[in-house]
């Protein structure tokens, strides 16, 4: 495992190493492995961050690596440089790289041209860093996945509903995508996806009846501001509110990737009453990041 570009190239068992090595690093920072001591990595980043920010620069340090943060318009990316050529000099004087950006291929190809480990660190297609802390912290909580019913509500055709796809293809738990029809998967990703895990519900009752876990995300994505009226308007059914979560299993764990926009995907009594475990899960983004440079720097 050279790279991290998406949950959908990934396998169980890699799922499972990453995810446990997560939480034993989490339970000792001052021990995290010097696997990085003498390496310079840079974060390139076309998109704005918070949390994605903060915990790679923080990780990579604590990692023993030194860290630079480029946005495209520091770089000649900005001005039409295609990202082979990008990719060829960086990777001539840098470690590795974070990229956080629109499309995909961008990733695939940084990573193909440049020759150093490369992680997605959030594309329009994918977000595997966040899912693998929400693996994390669903372990922590709930001792594991087996078993378990999870619900993704809202824009069920975003990055992070693919990414939770294919995580329940690798690892078998049952997924339901609750979103109105036109926010649904596309048939043509869901031709690709195999087995029977994956659920598409088009009631928001019943998409969490009987679950363990209630996970919603932002229902305007970077990039989808022109249409924030429409889908405010089309998606406000599917908020996690506490009438909803009534239909849930009790106890059910509700999860956001942040930043939240209280009174639009989620409540605000429903956002305190669980700010606990949304902000575990925020942390569990520095833990699941380390692991995943830990994984992909192993030697032999």
């Amino acid at each position: 495992m050279n790279h991290l570009l998406s949950i959908e190239e990934l396998n169980r068992e890699q799922i499972e190493r990453i995810v446990d090595l997560a939480c034993v690093l989490k339970k000792d920072r001052k021990a995290s492995p010097q696997v990085l001591t003498g390496q310079q990595w840079a974060l390139i980043f076309s998109k704005s961050s918070t949390r994605t920010r903060v915990s790679f620069e923080v990780g990579i340090r604590e990692l023993g690596g030194s860290v630079m943060f480029l946005s495209s318009a520091d770089i000649q990316l900005g001005r039409g440089e295609p990202i082979k050529d990008t990719a060829r000099v960086m990777g001539r004087m840098i470690h590795g790289a974070v990229i956080r950006t629109f499309a995909q291929q961008d990733v695939v190809d940084f990573a193909q041209y440049s020759g150093i480990p490369t992680i997605n660190a959030l594309t329009d297609d994918e977000h595997p860093c966040q899912v693998l802390a929400d693996l994390q912290t669903i372990k922590e909580q709930l001792g594991g996945w087996e078993g378990k019913r999870v619900c993704f509500l809202g824009d069920g055709d975003c990055n992070m509903a693919r990414s939770w796809i294919w995580a329940s293809v690798h690892l078998g738990f049952e997924l339901v995508i609750g979103a109105p029809k036109a926010f649904q998967p596309q048939e043509s990703f869901m031709h690709r996806v195999p087995g029977n895990t994956v659920k598409i519900v088009d009631d928001p009752a019943k998409a969490v009846e009987g679950c363990d876990v209630v996970y919603t995300d932002v229902w305007v994505s970077m990039g989808k501001e022109a249409e924030s009226a429409d889908r405010i308007e089309t998606l406000k059914p599917w908020q996690i509110n506490a009438a909803l979560m009534k239909h849930a299993n009790p106890g059910a764990l509700v999860m956001h990737c942040l930043p939240a926009y209280r009174g639009k995907e989620i409540t605000d009594e429903v956002m305190e009453a669980h700010a606990d475990l949304i902000f575990d899960q925020a942390e569990n983004r520095l833990h699941a990041q380390k692991a995943i440079i830990v994984e992909i720097t192993r030697k032999g």
